[in-house]
């Protein structure tokens, strides 16, 4: 069959880097148990990496997973993605200078847009062209200088 009955248990395997693991159980198991405790479906992670999700019905276990998806995703260098400006970044030195803007690219999951690369032109200050809640697409360039993530605006368009 293509499909089993909607009345019976729904089970999913799904792999995972093993450096996720952590983050998929959280401190003291909290994100896992708030996993679990939202979706009601039960899972297990093997050292490996293997996610084993069983649920009573698929929407529960598909929930389970998009979950897990969203805490193990990482951006591919190249790739664009929606994303929602979160926070505008000020100079330390220079208080009414903008370095740029943090993004949400993935639930819980931030990186750096340079203020150079927010708009086609020069632009004075981020409040200019974006303000906090904006959603935009976003290019990931890799990691900068100092081993932090890298979008792009204006390549993203």
């Amino acid at each position: 069959r293509a499909d089993v009955s909607e009345f019976a248990p729904k089970m999913i395997t799904m792999k995972i880097n093993p450096d996720k693991i952590r983050e998929v159980i959280g401190t003291g198991g909290k994100v896992i148990q708030k996993i679990v405790a939202d979706t009601g479906a039960k899972i297990d992670i093997e050292d490996d990496g293997t996610v084993y999700i069983a649920a009573v019905n698929r929407a529960s276990a598909d929930a389970a997973k998009a979950i897990i998806d969203a805490i193990c995703f990482e951006p591919e260098v190249g790739s664009v993605y929606p994303a929602t400006v979160v926070k505008i970044l000020a100079s330390k030195d220079k208080p009414n200078e903008d370095i740029g803007c943090f993004v949400e690219y993935a639930p819980g999951k931030e990186g750096m847009v340079h203020i150079s690369k927010i708009a086609p032109k020069r632009i004075e200050k981020v409040e200019d062209v974006l303000k906090l809640g904006d959603t935009v697409k976003v290019k990931y360039m890799g990691l900068d200088k100092k081993g932090r993530m890298d979008f792009s605006i204006k390549d993203a368009l």
